[in-house]
């Protein structure tokens, strides 16, 4: 079996540019969330999925009060200090400080990120310190070292 890479994990990532914005969707070229967008690149680069998707509302954070994402992201992925994150590693963001982590990322390089938002196709964009401010947590893929 070959090594899982982070240039493989981002190389796959980048293939889902384009892709429209769709709520629950990971289905590269028709839509994608952003739970969508590392759903896939977990299908493309590691294999089926560890678990079924639950329903989700658009507002799930808000209602639940709980860290839902990453409460699951840290059942299949390595939880990392956020400052030791880097390409092919799945950042996440609260935007609210008493809110929830609710938006997930894979980050393309030290200023870089690929997601996926309502409105907007799965993209690459730069990591602001807009995005910085309201990183929340981080997770390596199983099987990747650090960078």
């Amino acid at each position: 079996m070959t090594a899982l890479t982070r240039a493989a994990l981002v190389a796959e990532a980048r293939t889902w540019i384009g892709t429209p914005y769709r709520h629950r969707a990971s289905l590269k070229g028709v839509g994608a969330d952003c739970l969508g967008l590392v759903r896939g690149v977990w299908r493309g680069c590691i294999g089926p999925e560890p678990e079924p998707l639950p329903p989700y509302a658009p507002d799930w954070a808000e209602a639940a009060r709980r860290e839902t994402l990453a409460d699951t992201a840290s059942r299949h992925l390595e939880p990392i200090d956020p400052a030791m994150a880097g390409p092919g590693d799945v950042v996440l963001f609260r935007f609210r400080a008493h809110l929830p982590a609710k938006h997930a990322a894979i980050l393309s390089g030290p200023s870089g990120m690929i997601h996926a938002y309502d409105g907007v196709s799965v993209c690459e964009t730069v990591l602001t310190p807009w995005w910085r401010r309201r990183l929340a947590y981080a997770y390596r893929f199983p099987g990747v070292g650090a960078p």
